[in-house]
């Protein structure tokens, strides 16, 4: 977070922290005790670079509290091992959940930090097995570290895909439980949710949410309420970077994430939802 305000003055995030969590959170922190609704979920629900992030356009237009969870570069793990935000999640009226990308959590192949999860802290005995020739100590972060492999073992790569994938599943089940509450699950991608192999893309390691396919948000939905798919459109997409706030060595960053009226867009389709879960 020291990052996030250093590197971005112009524009500030208010960082703040809700009861005993360890984690900074976009602010200004909003009130708990009246009703309000949860979003939590990785850099596009945070709103890095946006000065209006889909969730305060939401509730602008509901009319309702919502508390922005989102951090940058998250995986299901930040939520999972924080009993401070579930909580919070499980007192409010709704949780929307962005599907977050499967290769940001610790698995029988490799470990993350446990609040930065897009950080590669070490491989288990497992890995260093079926990928003997790599060095580890090269890597900080999980979508290089998976892009070399990938690289280098193309013959074996779906065994740590699938790892990855069935891990991500048994985690979202236990975040939704977890939470025990309404939940919405919110796919936000360039890329439409699908079950089309994932390396048949050109560029496979740059679409996000990484390894998520329909099938897999599909077995959500015995406890989750609500799926929202948004692909940003044509107009959204060619719009850029117009409308963020971002320092210029950040201009390469900024314009491989959602813009600004991509964030319109995910709000516009969130509310008829959420208004209809809420009776408003």
């Amino acid at each position: 977070m020291k990052h996030e305000i250093l590197s971005d003055p112009s524009l500030s995030y208010a960082p703040c922290r809700y009861g005993l969590s360890r984690q900074f959170f976009r602010g200004p922190r909003r009130n708990l005790d009246a009703p309000y609704v949860a979003f939590i979920g990785g850099t596009e629900t945070y709103g890095k670079f946006i000065e209006r992030p889909f969730p305060d356009l939401v509730e602008a237009s509901l009319g309702m509290t919502c508390a922005n969870f989102g951090l940058v570069n998250a995986g299901v793990d930040a939520y999972v091992n924080d009993p401070a935000i579930i909580s919070a999640c499980h007192d409010a009226k709704v949780t929307v959940i962005q599907i977050l990308g499967a290769q940001n959590l610790s698995n029988r192949f490799y470990k993350v930090h446990p609040r930065r999860n897009d950080r590669f802290l070490s491989a288990s005995t497992v890995m260093k097995a079926v990928y003997s020739d790599t060095d580890y100590a090269d890597f900080s972060f999980n979508r290089h570290m998976l892009l070399q492999l990938y690289h280098q073992y193309a013959d074996r790569f779906d065994i740590l895909r699938n790892e990855l994938q069935e891990a991500w599943s048994a985690r979202m089940n236990t975040l939704i439980e977890s939470i025990d509450g309404p939940v919405v699950l919110l796919w936000l991608s360039d890329q439409p949710l699908t079950d089309l192999k994932w390396n048949d893309r050109p560029e496979p390691f740059r679409h996000d949410p990484l390894f998520v396919t329909r099938t897999m948000v599909e077995k959500l939905m015995t406890k989750a309420s609500y799926l929202v798919e948004v692909q940003p459109s044509v107009e959204a997409r060619q719009r850029g970077t117009e409308g963020m706030v971002f320092p210029m060595l950040s201009s390469g960053a900024a314009s491989e994430m959602a813009g600004v009226q991509a964030h319109s867009e995910t709000a516009a389709k969130l509310l008829p939802v959420l208004r209809g879960m809420l009776g408003h």
